[in-house]
């Protein structure tokens, strides 16, 4: 398995439009794709902002790779994409909002056989 970890700093005006798109826009096309997701969390921090995270779980690097690919050429997807961000001042707004994004592997530390139950 191949799991992945998308992260976020998101300020706390702007942290319903951004849940809001995921479960409108990015979630559904995910999903289409095939991407299962494990889970998104959020948790407000001290500065008026929130930090936010999604763990997303592939076959392996490389269905994850493909899958990634698909979602780039989803033609409709993106329109809906640049839709949103015209509505929300355009990508180069978005830095006012998103302090901070980081996508990444992430590696469990547990042996198999010590978190399967019988």
């Amino acid at each position: 398995m191949f799991y992945r970890r998308k992260f976020y700093i998101v300020t706390a005006d702007f942290i319903e439009e951004f849940n809001n798109h995921f479960n409108q826009t990015n979630l559904p096309n995910q999903l289409k794709h095939g991407t299962r997701l494990v889970g998104r969390w959020m948790k407000q921090q001290n500065d008026n902002t929130y930090e936010v995270f999604a763990i997303w779980q592939y076959n392996s690097y490389e269905e994850y790779i493909k899958i990634e690919s698909n979602i780039k050429k989803d033609t409709e997807h993106l329109q809906r994409i640049e839709e949103w961000y015209a509505k929300n001042g355009g990508r180069e707004q978005m830095s006012k909002y998103n302090l901070e994004v980081r996508n990444e592997e992430i590696v469990s530390t547990l042996k198999e056989s010590s978190y399967v139950q019988e």
